[in-house]
């Protein structure tokens, strides 16, 4: 099953748009010029395993460091959107550092993490420390991203790799946060329940069932674990560097 009959598209950018007109160099991430960024999001798609999964260090370590958002996460978001179709997304990287082994399911996590990032609970917590998302430059420009990341995530929500459509629909959830996008929850309400309701992940079983419960659908038949935490809760986020 596809996604192509339930949700419309947004046109994805072109890679070499995306690299080439891009001033990297005065975009900063987490140590400092992203002049760097073009040759490393190339490396997502080389031939060798060992340059992908380097170039998949960098995109979370420095693109993304801390799940912070930086000026140069935002471009790089667009051209991770942009690659997802492409065959060599399919490539493996290396599972004693990623344990699904394969690059577009990884890419998908990383859009997943920076999609978590400007969501209604994200706001919630930065209003608790006195800021605000909306005084953050990069975590609005994620936010008006949003429609496009749906669109590329979404894609995947049928994919016949089961990792793949895991992550394409815990991308999904945060980005569905969008006004923009909330009519788009209930057509995913039967792929949670049946990927992420059934995952061998216990997080995100419980993601599964607090997700629908939060959206108001039917949760009932899932069974909630005894530790109900997202998949990520055993990392921790850096406060926005406002």
């Amino acid at each position: 099953m596809t996604s192509d009959s339930l949700f419309s598209s947004v046109g994805l950018p072109d890679l070499a748009n995306v690299l080439a007109d891009t001033d990297w160099a005065a975009l900063e991430h987490a140590l400092g010029s992203a002049a760097d960024a073009p040759a490393m999001l190339a490396a997502l798609l080389e031939a060798d395993q060992s340059i992908r999964t380097k170039a998949l260090r960098y995109l979370h370590g420095t693109l993304h460091h801390g799940n912070t958002l930086y000026e140069a996460t935002v471009p790089a978001a667009r051209y991770v959107a942009a690659i997802l179709p492409d065959p060599r997304t399919t490539r493996a990287v290396d599972k004693k550092q990623y344990d699904s082994g394969c690059l577009r399911a990884e890419l998908l996590a990383w859009i997943a993490s920076v999609a978590r990032e400007v969501t209604e609970e994200a706001e919630a917590v930065c209003q608790r420390d006195g800021h605000s998302l909306h005084d953050w430059p990069p975590a609005v420009a994620i936010q008006g991203l949003r429609p496009l990341l749906f669109s590329a995530s979404v894609a995947y929500t049928g994919d016949t790799n089961r990792h793949v459509r895991e992550e394409a629909l815990a991308a999904c959830i945060p980005l569905l946060d969008d006004p923009r996008l909330l009519h788009h929850r209930r057509p995913l309400v039967p792929l949670i329940r049946k990927d992420l309701g059934t995952s061998v992940f216990w997080q995100r079983r419980a993601w599964a069932i607090d997700t629908l419960e939060t959206w108001g659908e039917d949760a009932s038949g899932l069974e909630r674990p005894e530790n109900p935490l997202p998949p990520w809760a055993d990392g921790c986020n850096e406060e926005p560097p406002f």
